[in-house]
């Protein structure tokens, strides 16, 4: 029987492409949430007709509403709109948010008993403990769409309980691969943009620029796969055929390969634990020609080893380099701060905020506040 679902983060990359796979397998989707994207959110409404959508943006909903009058779609808004819309009718609530906006929702879908195709990697970045012990109490399966931990997820599928001896985290390294501190004093916000291999949001992009992308995935890998930090190896891999990889107890080292694209994991979430035909572009080995493997750089690529600290240090801390870098991110991106200073933003954060071991949801959002408290005074 066809599975129902609800999109969180619908208007971005991986929401229309998660539609893009509705659209030809046929998934009911019964709600839609989005930031502030109303004019595509009311296409996207009109083609699925959704039971509902929501806005994080309260003003945008109001003007959504109008747009929707002549449909039944009940249209809400906020935060607590977004909630309402994860708890929702649907099996699947696929949370493709950008940053940590998500873990709310993720919380609340959760709390319905719903199944977690997770795209929103800060989720687990900052409420990882939080998350996993809201989904063991409630038996909900959380599955990643994220291409790296999909692969891990794929490799360790027969895989025996306790196996796993290291990950290995492929990087594709980014539009500075190779650039020094110097050559990157005065980069721009294009050149930062310009990622060789993904198409992918304005944020999750700089964030590969700057290896944070990375950094954050070690952290997210951790709560997903249990091992630590020291044990999750990352590998700058510049053809971005290799999504990442799994080195069991007898030494085999497993790996899933594919396109760079986002729609096989996106799919394998929804269909797991089955396989269904992918349409869409396979890999030519033959095309591809050569893999190749480097140690990430990261004295020059500070974000990466600023992550690997937090993880390591648990509690609030890898919630105040998240923070930090989200508004550290925004400030760049409106060229208020330079490429490198990104970097020394998260570190400021990570020393500045005091941290707690023990924490609640309130908790993690008065660390992430006061973690861009020190950026915007930076």
């Amino acid at each position: 029987m066809m599975k129902s679902l609800i999109i969180l983060g619908s208007t971005g990359s991986i929401g229309t492409q998660a539609l893009e796979i509705c659209r030809r397998d046929g998934y009911k989707v019964t709600a839609l949430a989005a930031g502030s994207n109303i004019d595509l959110l009311e296409k996207q409404a009109r083609e699925f007709a959704p039971l509902a959508v929501a806005v994080f943006d309260e003003q945008k909903a109001k003007e959504l509403k109008i747009k929707l009058s002549d449909t039944d779609i009940k249209v809400l808004s906020g935060v607590d709109g977004v909630c309402e819309i994860a708890q929702g009718k649907g099996e699947i609530v696929l949370n493709a948010i950008v940053g940590i906006a998500g873990l709310r929702p993720t919380l609340k879908a959760i709390e319905a008993g719903k199944t977690i195709a997770l795209a929103n990697k800060e989720t687990l970045v900052t409420g990882g403990e939080l998350v996993n012990r809201a989904a063991k109490e409630k038996g909900v399966k959380i599955l990643p769409v994220d291409s790296e931990h999909s692969a891990i997820f794929q490799s360790l599928q027969g895989a025996p309980e306790g196996s796993l001896k290291k990950i290995l985290l492929t990087a594709s390294g980014g539009p500075f691969f190779n650039k020094t501190r110097k050559d990157l004093e005065n980069v721009t916000v294009a050149e930062a943009l310009n990622h060789p291999n993904w198409s992918m949001g304005a944020k999750i992009t700089i964030d590969s620029a700057t290896l944070m992308n990375k950094g954050l995935e070690v952290i997210e890998a951790v709560h997903l796969f249990g091992l630590p930090a020291s044990q999750i190896e990352v590998l700058v891999h510049r053809q971005s055929i290799i999504h990442s990889g799994v080195e069991l107890s007898d030494g085999a080292v497993i790996a899933q390969l594919g396109t760079p694209d986002m729609k096989l994991p996106i799919q394998y979430a929804l269909t797991y634990p089955e396989r269904s035909e992918f349409a869409f572009e396979k890999l030519d080995l033959f095309k591809v020609g050569t893999l190749t493997f480097e140690k990430p750089d990261t004295d020059t690529f500070r974000c990466l080893p600023l992550c690997v600290k937090a993880i390591n240090e648990g509690g609030l801390a890898p919630t105040a380099v998240n923070g930090a870098n989200e508004e550290a991110v925004r400030l760049f991106l409106e060229g208020k701060i330079k490429f490198l200073q990104i970097a020394e933003c998260v570190e400021k954060a990570l020393c500045q905020v005091n941290n707690k071991k023990e924490f609640t949801l309130e908790d993690i959002f008065e660390a992430d506040r006061l973690a861009r408290e020190c950026v915007i005074g930076n």
